[in-house]
């Protein structure tokens, strides 16, 4: 198995590094800032305008988009291609906005890419193509434990020529943004279908469509993720116009199952790229200080922190790398068990090697002035978001009982 970067693949990485290096990093206090000032936490800061010009004009936008999607733009990577380009992106936490890469977005573009409509496409993929609008995806729900997606109560009932939404949904990443137009709903249309798995639907509910409300922001382990955010959202005889269903009636736990198996392990690329951030800066912060003497650095136990943090990064980027081919090859249910085995595996990681990195730093790794804490939630979030480790780990550990154990004994 060879993981060598392909030529275009390489090409990118390096001009990624170094628009991060010329442009990003430079820019991380200014950001910040930004969030704060008139426009309001909930809106793109305006520094932002400039670097995504920037990153059109050099050739680095939609490089999410794979190669069975080229027609819609980007550079038509694999998977494996495009993982060390997530990692480098994901170094910042907010950089893949820039770069058109962030989640939800990339997810439910992929979602408009497979499953919808000519009409559905121009009206709301092209504008996120372009990065002219951002979008979320409405799924978990307050009221039942939404890691068992067929829990899903939020109503999608047809009304003549129309559809009519009633729920709650919770944690909706993007719903916040002032950018954010469109949300991908899933809810029950079928609720008496003997077949737990085509009871739900998903459709397309604009924004602003009267009887949506988005009701509080709610923070994650105090931080708000501005301008993004995540949103609980009310949905009080919310009606749009049938064509907005997805692939019809029944469709929404195959579309939640397309769009989440891509989605996941983008994330993992994003947070080896966190864990390795960390790592550096750990390095450079221990070589930097002294105690009892010597510097941090000279100390046993820092080695050994150092040198299991870099262990485990190399070990999960591995993993990670293993799964993207699998896909690429085999797609994304034949991958499954690689899929989880990755979402289990990298964000547990990327939170052992931040939680050092920030040990390191002493009570300034607490603190804002590096990335690491607000890294450290999203590692944290990250095992729960696109369902939690103990599904993950269920369902792993059901399929390869299944694999291994017949005829043993």
């Amino acid at each position: 198995m060879d993981f060598r970067l392909s030529a275009q693949s390489a090409d990118l990485k390096t001009r990624l590094e170094s628009f991060m290096d010329e442009h990003v990093y430079p820019a991380e206090s200014a950001y910040r800032e930004e969030l704060e000032g008139p426009n309001g936490r909930w809106a793109t800061p305006p520094l932002m305008a400039g670097l995504k010009a920037l990153a059109r004009e050099r050739g680095l936008w939609n490089l999410f988009i794979p190669a069975e999607h080229a027609e819609f733009g980007g550079a038509g990577l694999s998977n494996v291609d495009y993982a060390p380009l997530a990692e480098v992106m994901g170094r910042v936490l907010w950089a893949p906005e820039i770069f058109n890469c962030n989640a939800p977005d990339t997810g439910n573009m992929e979602v408009f890419m497979r499953y919808g409509t000519a009409a559905q496409q121009e009206r709301w993929l092209k504008p996120l193509l372009a990065g002219e609008i951002r979008s979320a995806y409405a799924m978990t729900e307050p009221a039942v434990a939404s890691s068992d997606a067929t829990n899903i109560e939020c109503s999608i009932r047809r009304d003549g020529d129309d559809y009519v939404v009633d729920g709650r949904k919770w944690f909706i990443t993007g719903a916040m943004h002032d950018d954010c137009t469109i949300l991908i709903v899933m809810g029950k249309s079928g609720p008496d279908n003997p077949d737990r798995h085509r009871q739900q639907s998903q459709i397309l509910v604009p924004r602003d469509t009267a009887g949506v409300t988005v009701e509080r922001h709610l923070r994650t382990l105090g931080y708000d993720d501005a301008p993004l955010g995540h949103a609980e959202v009310v949905f009080e005889k919310v009606r749009v116009p049938a064509e907005n269903i997805l692939l019809g009636e029944g469709r929404g736990f195959e579309i939640a199952q397309g769009r989440l198996g891509p989605g996941r392990i983008h994330h993992c690329m994003r947070l080896i790229g966190c864990a390795q951030r960390a790592l550096e800066l750990a390095c450079a912060r221990v070589e930097s200080r002294s105690t009892f003497g010597r510097r941090i650095g000279e100390h046993q136990s820092v080695r050994e922190a150092i040198a299991r943090s870099y262990a485990e990064i190399a070990s999960s980027r591995l993993l990670t790398l293993l799964t993207a081919d699998k896909i690429d090859r085999e797609g994304g249910k034949a991958a499954r068990d690689l899929i989880a085995a990755a979402k289990i595996t990298v964000p547990e990681m990327a939170q052992r090697v931040i939680d050092r990195a920030i040990q390191m730093h002493g009570a300034g790794g607490l603190s804002d002035d590096w990335f690491m804490a607000e890294a450290f939630a999203y590692a944290r979030y990250c095992r729960l978001v696109d369902g939690p480790d103990e599904v993950h780990m269920m369902a792993l550990g059901k399929q390869i009982i299944r694999r291994y154990g017949a005829g043993v004994g």
